[in-house]
């Protein structure tokens, strides 16, 4: 009994800390890749929850702003407008 706990101890941080240290890998390989960001003519802007099974998703496209609703049956578009002006925000590697 004492050689479980003892092993148990042991690889439970150990199984933890690799599991962390995989997803840390794959965000950074994906910001390397491009993945989430850049220059990509589709960019979600903002999303809310209303219920478990509906959202509110405002979607940049091509200088439009769409607000669609997501739900189990599919996307609906609500409404549409020029894109607001952002600022642009600086990446957190080069705030140092």
């Amino acid at each position: 009994m004492f050689w479980y706990i003892l092993k148990l101890l042991i690889l439970l941080p150990l199984i933890c800390g690799i599991a962390w240290g995989c997803m840390k890998l794959a965000q950074k390989l994906q910001e390397k890749a491009g993945i989430g960001g850049g220059s990509k003519s589709v960019k979600i802007i903002e999303t809310t929850m209303l219920s478990p099974t509906l959202k509110l998703a405002v979607i940049e496209f091509h200088g439009r702003e769409i607000l669609v609703s997501v739900s189990r049956q599919g996307l609906s578009r609500l409404a549409e407008a020029p894109a607001r002006p952002r600022p642009e925000t600086p990446d957190a590697g080069e705030a140092a």
